[in-house]
């Protein structure tokens, strides 16, 4: 497999995690992430464990990789999904099987916690992790997202979110 030891993150580890999202919103989306929120919200994770958690891979004691893992019930099924979200290798070890040792981790224990399979998105255009993903036994599905998102620093005169797109804030919808 990998010569990677898959261990849970620590919170001595938010710097890394703060700069691996940033890299891979640049590298598959061309985001620039608000390094304050971003920073906020890889806290949340450590802040309340029930949020998700985040595994990182190590390589003679330097993080080379990680993700982050949420559920999401089913009704459908009595069970949960486990997500995978936030993955990233460092370029320089890409295709030495890091993400694969990450994934065995995941599935491992998700199996062990009765969940009902793992999920993932990843951007139409990333074709490398697509292959990575079907190399896996990964399916593609026939669901398409959507979403509305808020920005959590624009409010409305109502007092709640402006829902953004892509990170532009939009006006609300009326009614």
């Amino acid at each position: 497999m990998s010569n990677s030891l898959v261990r849970d993150a620590r919170r001595d580890d938010v710097d890394t995690l703060v700069a691996f999202n940033a890299a891979m919103a640049l590298e598959t989306e061309h985001k620039i992430l608000d390094p304050a929120l971003l920073r906020r919200g890889v806290l949340g994770v450590f802040d309340l464990p029930s949020r998700a958690i985040y595994l990182v891979a190590e390589q003679q004691e330097r993080i080379v990789g990680g993700l982050m893992v949420t559920t999401e019930w089913s009704d459908w099924r009595g069970g949960d999904w486990w997500w995978v979200q936030s993955v990233y290798v460092r370029p320089e070890q890409r295709g030495q099987r890091v993400f694969a040792a990450l994934y065995a981790e995941v599935e491992r224990r998700a199996r062990a916690a009765g969940a009902v399979g793992l999920r993932l998105y990843v951007e139409r255009d990333n074709q490398r992790a697509q292959r990575t993903y079907l190399a896996l036994d990964m399916a593609e599905t026939a669901y398409r997202l959507f979403e509305c998102g808020f920005d959590p620093r624009a409010t409305r005169t109502d007092g709640s979110p402006e829902a953004t797109d892509g990170g532009h804030t939009r006006p609300p919808v009326p009614g």
